[in-house]
């Protein structure tokens, strides 16, 4: 039977501020065996969470940022983690967990986006990283129907997840007007999708209506991305219908 540490190593990091070595637990590159993905794309893997690991996180000074966005500072960035993080971080053992639970990997994730907002980093960075921690929210709450804890308040657990859910939602809807797309990795296609997707979640459906219907029409949406949009239109249709119900 597989176990989780079957699918990580450490791995070593160098600080993009403080210049220090550390270790980082890191899933092993191919290891991971697919199982799909929720309806706004959050990726599930067999055996292990491989979300849990993407933070990168400093035990010296304190930078954590996602693996992804880890080593691209400028020089301005830096000082201003410096003084803002690293001058208040008291620094912690250099020695990774051997496995990363979900309390863990949130404040990792919370850490990482404190410190995008210290750097000033581009919106979607922030965006990208609330709708992550949203999506840990998520599997901890899952994880804890599968395995009750009395002691874990699973109320603040869902408002938490709501709440950056609705963070992650409000500063994609701003990004795509401001900054160029590939944006997170994401074309124009995927990023229709996955607005639709989250404005589906709170309701507003002429919204969604309005990004499935870009990615139908589109002339470069793939017939993956144009079927997941089918299927997410009869949802909008269904909700559209709902509020022409009660007007």
């Amino acid at each position: 039977m597989e176990k989780e540490t079957d699918f990580i190593f450490t791995k070593r990091i160098r600080c993009t501020v403080c210049d220090q070595t550390f270790g980082a637990r890191t899933i092993k590159s191919g290891s991971l065996r697919r199982l799909g993905a929720d309806f706004d794309l959050r990726p599930r893997f067999r055996y292990v969470d491989a979300l849990k690991y993407e933070v990168y996180s400093c035990p010296f000074c304190g930078y954590s940022a996602m693996s992804r966005y880890f080593e691209n500072l400028t020089k301005t960035q830096k000082n201003l983690v410096r003084e803002n993080i690293s001058s208040r971080f008291t620094s912690t053992s250099d020695q990774p967990p051997e496995t990363i639970d979900y309390k863990t990997a949130i404040l990792r994730f919370k850490l990482a986006l404190h410190n995008s907002e210290v750097k000033r980093a581009r919106l979607s960075e922030m965006a990208y990283t609330c709708l992550k921690i949203s999506w840990l929210y998520r599997s901890y709450l899952e994880e804890l129907q599968e395995h009750p804890d009395d002691s874990v308040q699973k109320e603040e657990l869902e408002k938490a997840k709501e709440a950056y859910y609705k963070k992650a939602y409000e500063a994609f809807k701003e990004v795509i007007a401001t900054e160029d797309f590939p944006i997170c990795g994401m074309d124009t296609n995927t990023m229709d999708y996955l607005l639709a997707a989250l404005a589906c979640h709170f309701k507003e459906f002429s919204y969604a209506s309005k990004a499935v219907s870009n990615i139908l029409s589109s002339q470069t949406a793939d017939r993956r991305i144009k079927d997941k949009a089918l299927e997410l239109k009869e949802a909008v249709v269904e909700g559209l219908k709902k509020e022409d119900a009660n007007a």
